[in-house]
């Protein structure tokens, strides 16, 4: 048996991905011991401008669709960063400031912050993610058809690409909602110029 200190050694000699549990990313999922999982991003309604009976019909069709697709996973991912620790900052900076127009520059800033998380605050993100298994097809053709399968039960998705799942990954581990663009490797642009 492994001691604590051995153990605290090799997780500190382990990659990210190790850490993780994924052998690989793949063009649409990831790899992990279990097998390949794909993703589908789901294109979220807005629930508030809709009729009832139109709520109704969409989740019938989840419904559906979660029967059919028995091993289907659902993933709410929350994409949008929180400013709570930065409006506290202001806060409490507005209720120390003694110049005037300080704290009018500080009060101003904290509008700002809750303006653009209003305007984000449904920014939530849905994923299918549906576990294929060494009998399933995993060409691009049959991750197309399953696509406009999922459509036709009236749900808008699109096949995720290798950077939508290193997005997701980056949401669910880090809550790194910034970054635009995710090499394959740390530092691999100053390698490459």
């Amino acid at each position: 048996m492994m001691n604590r200190k051995k153990k605290k050694e090799l997780r500190q000699r382990q990659s990210t991905r190790q850490l993780m549990g994924i052998v690989k990313i793949t063009p649409h999922g990831i790899q992990t011991e279990a097998g390949e999982r794909v993703f589908y991003l789901i294109r979220p309604d807005n629930l508030s401008v809709l009729s009832p009976e139109v709520i109704r019909s969409r989740i019938r069709s989840l419904t559906v669709l979660l029967s059919t697709q028995p091993a289907l996973e659902i993933l709410a991912l929350d994409s949008r960063e929180s400013f709570q620790r930065n409006k506290e900052y202001y806060q409490r900076r507005i209720e120390e400031e003694t110049v005037p127009e300080v704290r009018e520059l500080l009060e101003k800033d904290l509008a700002h912050l809750d303006a653009i998380q209003f305007s984000s605050a449904s920014s939530r993100e849905f994923v299918l993610a549906i576990p294929l298994n060494e009998k399933a097809d995993a060409s691009e053709g049959a991750l197309r058809q399953l696509e406009k399968s999922i459509c036709d039960h009236g749900i808008q998705v699109r096949l995720a690409n290798e950077q939508d799942v290193k997005r997701l990954l980056a949401i669910y581990y880090q809550q790194d909602l910034t970054t635009e663009f995710f090499p394959d490797h740390d530092g691999e642009e100053y390698v490459h110029g």
